[in-house]
């Protein structure tokens, strides 16, 4: 049967579905009728054999307690192995309803309250949320914003930050979200040397790991022994294949006692059974899903390269870098001399957008937006067009 969910020119109007990005403005605070591009969803329709699949447990018509058995763990594991190198072994799976859940888990499970909890701002959000909501102490290695506007990894401040608060745990961001980079294996080894040598546990959030348009996704643990058996590996379908609200992700603990720490504390929160819908949607994808993953890849990088040359050429005092992975473009507005309330009032006000202001990703995001070009093209360009007015608008103003 052929992939029949091709079309990613057509608009999906998802208004009145309960849609978070789309019908939840008055309750997030924002007025009616912007146009949306903050949360990490894409408005494509999934792949049809995860729209069939879904179908036929609908059709059986009971909804009961389900959990994955052999053949999901062999589709998890070919996509992984087939893609990044990576054999995990089927004891190492745990399925949560999520990864910032995992996150939240991995926290509670590897550091005790008041424990020091690192990570790379700016990133993405729900980082410090999960760090500072189970209270520990947050402590941030800034990324370095290169001249050419491409994020790096300052070595010397990360251990310096390790060492001097006594870490215990480093939730890495891999491919970054919001800077786009896809880390090298040369800066994985250099990171996880450092966790090693000061007994530091790693949380890889990998969600992003199949949207690559440039250098290649390393699995973290994939590194080394000694790596595997100090980190936990967070990875989901939901972001490649616009499955989020399936609420299905697959987490791999390899070392024995910290995967049973891990699941205690899954224990602990009230959570079992993962949801049954999402399970078969997962495994469908991995399955059958290559066609259409392949074919909205090559949709986003257009996307990417034309949201790029536009920002760049089209909008006075911003810039932006091309994304190496993710579907999230990071515009710098630092130029325009705008605070973030002000940047904030113009994007919603005067653009009548509705993105991810900067400095929700921490301070070292202030003066940014991010937008979310999984989306058609037409659309994209009608927001990068409203984007581009406003602030053309706002110059002429202050002179």
């Amino acid at each position: 049967m052929p992939e029949r969910n091709l079309d990613f020119d057509s608009f999906v109007d998802r208004r009145g579905t309960d849609s978070l990005k789309f019908d939840h403005a008055t309750r997030r605070g924002k007025p009616e009728g912007l146009l949306s591009f903050w949360v990490a969803d894409m408005d494509f329709k999934t792949s049809s054999y995860v729209q069939d699949a879904i179908r036929e447990t609908a059709e059986h018509g009971i909804y009961g307690y389900t959990e994955p058995k052999e053949r999901y763990f062999a589709a998890v594991a070919d996509w992984m192995k087939t893609r990044f190198d990576f054999e995990p072994r089927e004891e190492s799976l745990v399925v949560t309803p999520g990864v910032v859940f995992a996150l939240a888990q991995c926290v509670r499970a590897f550091t005790a309250p008041g424990d020091s909890v690192l990570i790379q701002q700016p990133v993405y959000y729900p980082f410090s949320e999960v760090v500072l909501d189970n209270n520990r102490r947050l402590v941030s290695s800034d990324l370095v914003l290169g001249d050419d506007g491409r994020y790096q990894i300052d070595f010397d401040d990360f251990e310096r930050k390790i060492v001097d608060f006594n870490v215990k745990l480093f939730l890495l961001c891999s491919p970054h979200n919001p800077g786009g980079r896809v880390w090298t294996r040369g800066e994985l080894e250099r990171l996880g040397s450092i966790c090693l040598a000061h007994d530091v546990f790693v949380v890889s959030d990998e969600i992003h790991n199949d949207v690559v348009f440039s250098g290649k996704h390393t699995v973290f643990e994939t590194i080394s022994p000694e790596f595997a058996a100090r980190c936990a590996t967070c990875t989901s379908a939901s972001k490649t294949f616009n499955i989020a609200g399936l609420q299905v992700a697959n987490i791999f603990v390899s070392d024995r006692n910290l995967r049973l720490a891990f699941k205690r504390e899954i224990a602990a929160s009230g959570y079992s059974q993962p949801n049954a819908v999402g399970l078969a949607a997962t495994r469908a994808a991995y399955e059958h899903g290559e066609e259409w993953r392949a074919a909205a890849l090559r949709y986003l990088e257009r996307n990417l390269d034309f949201a790029v040359d536009y920002v760049n050429n089209e909008i006075p005092n911003a810039t932006t870098t091309r994304n190496e992975g993710t579907y999230l473009l990071w515009i710098n507005l630092r130029k325009t001399g705008l605070s973030d309330d002000e940047l904030e009032r113009l994007v919603v006000d005067d653009a009548r957008l509705w993105l991810d202001g900067g400095r929700m990703f921490g301070a070292a995001g202030r003066g940014f937006q991010r937008v979310n070009f999984a989306c058609p093209r037409s659309y994209l360009a009608q927001g990068l067009e409203r984007l581009r007015d406003a602030i053309v608008n706002a110059s002429v103003s202050r002179k």
